[in-house]
């Protein structure tokens, strides 16, 4: 006798697994890659500033130029993945980035500098909304916050490997040297061909039939499969042919504005902090040195924000706990200018961490799963772009406020203005429309299989 198997709620109640190990071991260990790359050339502006001759307005430029990337690979590869696939949309990825910067360690200019950070950028923004749509499809449902916002925090573990590895590597071989060693990755490209399933919803779209059976036998070794059963996924998972227009249908176009402003001002006040906080903590009175122990700090409670976050996420409503983090970043961020007490101002520096890119990572999970299997690599790739927008502006912006010389307390203000549009943005998205909410749709076939339609 025919029976129809919903794959989608396969993944969802299925027990987490070897296959699932697989899945967030790459996953974490492409974003701790992608987030080296990305911070790598902080570590070695001082020293290409030294020997390219360049002050330090062409130099921010340079370093910014990996975020142009970032925006435009976030949007355009992201929506490239639901139509080629993610695996091998990962392996471009990957490809664009360790190529592309280990290049820049060849470059002795200014200009093929910035481009090379450029074409690199491509490759680290795109990757980010891939894996998130990866992990979010195989996820077991209950976990699923957790292991996105784990996925997640291997950026920030990339971030500290540049702090560890960094100096020591340009002191003795030169700045050229981190970026060579960035150039590395592109050697688990046949590994993660080989290793890493393709997207499910993709497989039922392109009618691979046999992979998907392969795909849903590694995550339910339990579940027996007939030859004549029929695989079949939510009907809206197989409309793809227009995924941009798709993230504004079915009632979602408020919803998907506010998530762009979420992001927009979530990435705004992380790179905020990521440019300004040593100068700010300086300006403060406190050493160089002191200063980099809270930028330490805020890594460390990022890590906290986006595990707990998660973890919280996955007990109670995902977008309650997103409220609360970014409320809570306004609210830490507007306190800092005022604290005085060294030891206060540490455990606040911990807070804000966690609640603005801890926020961040938590919101990249909840993006991943208020859209469809079919649309949500689109859609996290275009708020994910969006949100560069608010990373391109936040240095700037900040640096304009500190040229002014206001008060220190209306710097933090400033940055955490950004939290309280971020609460009120998320407030006004509609939860009910939700994929994870969402009553599942009428069933398509995964495959023309005459005989399986022959027998219903």
């Amino acid at each position: 006798m025919t029976k129809e198997i919903d794959v989608q709620k396969v993944a969802d109640t299925a027990k987490f697994s070897g296959f699932h190990r697989m899945i967030l071991f790459w996953c974490v260990m492409i974003l701790v890659l992608d987030g080296y790359d990305l911070a790598v050339v902080g570590a070695a502006l001082p020293s290409i500033m030294k020997q390219m001759g360049v002050d330090a307005t062409r130099a921010g430029f340079m370093a910014s130029s990996a975020l142009f990337g970032m925006m435009f690979g976030a949007i355009y590869l992201g929506t490239l993945a639901d139509k080629i696939g993610r695996k091998l949309s990962i392996c471009v990825c990957v490809g664009l980035f360790s190529v592309f910067t280990a290049a820049a360690g060849l470059t002795t200019d200014p200009i093929s500098f910035s481009v090379t950070r450029f074409l690199a950028g491509l490759g680290i923004g795109g990757v980010l909304p891939v894996v998130t749509a990866q992990m979010g499809e195989f996820a077991p449902s209950k976990i699923r916050a957790r292991l996105v916002t784990i996925v997640f925090a291997g950026y920030s573990i990339g971030g500290i490997l540049v702090a560890l590895t960094g100096k020591g590597l340009i002191e003795v071989y030169g700045w050229q040297a981190v970026f060579f060693v960035a150039g590395l990755p592109v050697l688990f490209i046949p590994f993660i061909l080989w290793t890493m399933p393709e997207s499910m919803a993709f497989l039922a779209r392109k009618q691979r039939d046999d992979s998907l059976r392969a795909v849903v036998r590694k995550l339910a070794p339990s579940l027996q499969i007939a030859p004549e059963d029929r695989l079949v996924v939510p009907q809206e998972a197989m409309a793809s042919n227009a995924p941009v227009a798709a993230l504004f249908a079915r009632g979602r176009a408020v919803s998907t504005l506010m998530i762009w402003v979420a992001f927009f001002t979530g990435l705004f006040m992380v790179y905020s902090l990521s440019s300004w906080l040593t100068k700010l903590m300086a300006m403060s009175g406190y050493s160089l040195g002191s200063a980099l122990n809270f930028v330490l700090v805020f890594n460390i409670g990022a890590v906290c924000g986006a595990v707990g976050g998660g973890w919280l996420g996955d007990r109670f409503n995902i977008k309650h706990v997103l409220v609360a983090f970014y409320a809570t970043g306004a609210v830490s961020l507007s306190l800092m200018g005022y604290t005085k007490v060294t030891e206060l101002l540490f455990v606040l520096v911990f807070v804000v961490g966690a609640s603005t890119l801890g926020t961040q990572l938590l919101a990249y999970a909840y993006a991943g799963e208020f859209y469809p299997g079919s649309i949500r690599s689109t859609g996290v790739g275009f708020a994910s772009g969006i949100g560069r927008l608010g990373a391109i502006a936040a240095p700037v912006l900040i640096g304009a406020l500190v040229a002014m010389k206001l008060p220190l307390e209306q710097n933090f203000l400033a940055i955490g203005f950004a939290g309280l549009v971020g609460t009120l943005a998320v407030m006004l998205i509609d939860h009910r429309q939700s994929a994870s909410v969402q009553p599942p749709q009428e069933a398509s076939l995964s495959s023309l299989d005459v005989h399986a339609s022959t027998n219903r």
